[in-house]
């Protein structure tokens, strides 16, 4: 009798599933939130390494959200930006909040897309049919850094002007056209009242081009689905996202924001530079002018070139040689668990970013600078060189057994 009855339960259970899942098909909104998170196939091996990306999504909403709030309160004038920024954390009803979650959460969306970036690597998310897929995420991480660098300007303290007069006068490099660009960039003839009020208008901008482009991600990863830790598209049996995927992405979801929560409530200005927190002086240069702990590995590709054209070349091809990698790849091998020799230069190149980030903070004097160029070139040396090497020399590995 109890199994009779079980069986009677599961059956009328499943008709109810049944009928309202049809219900939700014969719209076609929900049949589109039905079919990219509530029944979309997911790898069943999925490990918490793919929870970067659900992560990375909630961190961009977190930023619009408390961007906009301080837009409310913020006034983009070189006169008045800083008082009011120190208007938003002591007269605004929990301005200090808002403005703390948004200046760190910009580190902990970089913290979680560097995260992302890797996994990927380790795990050949380039690799076809989702060249398009990876690209398409660069294009984010490229907008992400041009949105963070200008939200830098925008408290207008000694960091942020001497930040942007450093980095907008590299442009001047470009041959014929650079001066030009860099006059456009200001506004006018040096870093002043327009030139902020044109890093305010993208900052608040490019953020909803991120959502729209995050959007197109997510649209190209559900076209091809997910990749997984074997690195196989076939063979792997496939589970609805909702609840198994859902309940891990919670719950990585809940340790993120614990870690968030740490730096917001306790160590709130220790991701920061204190030079930031004194009012821009245009007669008064710091001693070392660095920016965001985030661009470091990036800064110190810049000045490891003597040549001023150079280093911004270096500079802008470290971000471009991202886009080159799915198709100077040649290993038909996803996942680096089963790359030994691969593996070692990965994790040596892990270790190599973490160096240029080191090298970044640090003067551009003797020793340091070797470093730099040394952590360059590997930088350089791995994705357009030993990417497509090993990739042939395993393939004859292979064959030869």
């Amino acid at each position: 009798m109890k199994h009779n009855n079980f069986t009677k339960f599961n059956l009328t259970f499943m008709s109810t599933f049944f009928i309202k899942n049809i219900r939700w098909n014969k719209n076609y909104l929900l049949s589109i939130l039905d079919s990219h998170l509530i029944h979309y196939p997911s790898p069943v091996n999925l490990s918490y390494a793919w929870s970067f990306g659900s992560t990375a999504g909630i961190c961009l909403i977190i930023q619009i959200l408390t961007g906009v709030f301080l837009a409310m309160h913020y006034t983009p004038h070189v006169d008045l930006a800083f008082s009011s920024v120190e208007h938003i954390m002591r007269d605004v009803n929990n301005g200090w909040l808002i403005r703390y979650m948004h200046a760190n959460g910009a580190s902990m969306f970089f913290i979680v897309v560097y995260a992302h970036i890797f996994r990927g690597l380790y795990y050949g998310s380039y690799i076809s049919p989702r060249q398009l897929l990876w690209c398409s995420g660069v294009v984010i991480f490229i907008l992400m850094m041009a949105t963070a660098f200008m939200g830098y300007v925008l408290p207008w303290g000694q960091m942020s002007f001497w930040g942007a007069t450093v980095i907008t006068n590299l442009v001047s490099a470009i041959p014929l056209v650079g001066e030009n660009i860099v006059y456009w960039l200001w506004g006018d003839f040096n870093v002043g009242n327009a030139t902020l009020n044109r890093f305010f208008s993208i900052h608040f901008l490019l953020p909803f081009i991120i959502a729209g482009a995050s959007v197109v991600h997510l649209a190209l990863l559900h076209n091809v689905g997910s990749n997984n830790p074997l690195g196989i598209d076939s063979s792997i049996d496939k589970i609805s996202f909702y609840p198994y995927f859902f309940v891990k992405d919670l719950f990585a979801f809940f340790m993120f924001i614990s870690f968030f929560g740490v730096f917001v409530f306790y160590f709130p200005n220790v991701l920061g530079h204190s030079d930031n927190y004194i009012p821009a002086n245009p007669l008064v240069t710091p001693t070392h002018i660095v920016p965001e702990w985030y661009f470091l590995p990036y800064y110190a590709v810049l000045r490891s070139i003597p040549d001023k054209l150079g280093g911004v070349v270096a500079m802008g091809g470290a971000l471009i040689v991202l886009f080159f990698i799915p198709f100077t790849n040649t290993s038909e091998i996803r996942s680096t668990t089963f790359r030994p020799l691969f593996k070692f230069f990965y994790w040596l190149l892990v270790f190599d970013f973490v160096l240029l980030g080191w090298i970044g903070q640090k003067p551009v004097t003797g020793l340091y600078v070797f470093i730099g160029q040394v952590a360059t070139v590997y930088y350089f040396v791995f994705f357009l060189i030993l990417i497509p090497l090993i990739g042939l020399l395993e393939s004859k590995l292979i064959k030869s057994i």
